[in-house]
């Protein structure tokens, strides 16, 4: 059946590929070439462009493809109070490669007093007839990276504090989105989905860190993100393991965190990636708990080669032996361009990919 709320049938994560006009604008404006108005204008015109593009291939819910920002999480981060930018050591490696060495420091105390995306959020809202989505980090974004976290100590003496007003900004800035009309979110979340890897897991320990205890108070994070929601917005949340240039960060299946993710988030739905066995089995879908849809990642980002129809509705098939099919969407398994590199694909293939989604869930759900 066709659904009238999100998640749909037919859905995406949210960030697109960046076309050149606005790649060569971003680099113009970071030389001093053209004025920050300048970079907007050409910013407005693509992400216009690329709304009526997602409106055209049938899509329900269209986002602004995150053409204003250079990372999936670290431009949010940046505009929270007591956040600033940072240039690290070295960058994150993921499979074979290794991210721009960007990331954040904390200099005083967490708060939101206002957020330039709440705006960026009003201008999609603005262009488009399907339903606005907005995409930002997980709470867990600002301290999950496997390095570690510049904290001021004379700001947070004790982590127990960061972590209580991080939950609170996040209140906030959800809520400052929801009072701006939004009434689809997605939170990207990334280091719950890492902790299912034993080597990340290890890498956290090496830190200082109990990996025990993040999952369960990431968790809880995004429960008081959202605990301030209107009744008519939906929250979802979107888990990966890293996608950078076509590379991935972790491997391991869901069931290490199912309990935390099905059990403890009151999230309305997940976004789950399911492209390859890095993600393990469907079998983790029996907790899904009634109300709570699972939009399945079965569509590879990473690669431009368009999967076979028949054999994602007999994925989709399987995944409904530990979900009820009603339950269940259908996605690609993460965002095209989690950064502003994108992914090794073309635009046409993107669309490709998105056209055949819908065409796939007319087919399963009519």
């Amino acid at each position: 059946m066709r659904r009238t709320k999100p998640p749909f049938r037919a859905d995406h994560v949210g960030s697109l590929l960046r076309p050149p006009a606005l790649k060569q604008a971003r680099e113009r404006r970071a030389k001093g070439e053209i004025t920050a108005a300048a970079l907007k204008q050409v910013e407005d015109r693509e992400i216009d462009r690329v709304i009526k593009n997602q409106e055209e291939v049938g899509l329900q819910s269209a986002t602004d493809g995150e053409f204003r920002r250079s990372w999936w999480h670290l431009d949010f981060l940046w505009g929270l109070d007591g956040v600033e930018r940072t240039v690290m050591e070295s960058g994150i490696a993921f499979a074979g490669v290794t991210t721009r060495n960007e990331g954040v420091r904390i200099t005083g105390k967490l708060d939101f007093s206002g957020h330039p995306m709440i705006e960026h959020f009003k201008f999609l809202q603005e262009h488009t007839r399907v339903t606005p989505k907005m995409t930002i980090p997980a709470p867990s974004a600002i301290y999950g990276r496997p390095v570690k976290i510049p904290i001021d100590k004379a700001a947070y003496p004790d982590m127990d504090a960061f972590f209580h007003d991080l939950g609170q900004a996040y209140r906030k800035a959800v809520r400052a989105f929801a009072d701006a009309g939004c009434r689809y979110l997605q939170l990207d979340e990334v280091f719950i989905a890492m902790l299912c890897d034993p080597k990340y897991r290890q890498q956290m320990k090496d830190r200082g860190d109990d990996p025990e205890r993040l999952g369960p108070l990431y968790g809880d994070l995004i429960n008081t993100a959202i605990s301030d929601i209107p009744a008519d917005m939906t929250v979802t949340m979107h888990l990966c393991r890293g996608n950078y240039k076509s590379t991935f960060m972790g491997a391991g299946g869901y069931d290490a965190m199912q309990e935390v993710l099905f059990d403890r988030i009151k999230v309305h739905g997940y976004f789950m990636e399911y492209d390859s066995t890095r993600a393990g089995g469907f079998e983790p879908l029996s907790r899904l708990q009634k109300g709570r849809l699972a939009v399945l990642g079965l569509v590879t980002t990473k690669t431009g080669a368009l999967e076979d129809m028949e054999a994602i509705v007999r994925r989709i098939e399987e995944a409904a032996h530990f979900a009820d099919l009603d339950q269940l969407c259908l996605s690609p398994q993460c965002g095209f361009a989690s950064t502003e590199e994108g992914n090794i694909l073309a635009e046409d293939e993107q669309w490709e990919k998105l056209r055949m989604i819908g065409e796939v869930a007319k087919e399963v759900w009519g």
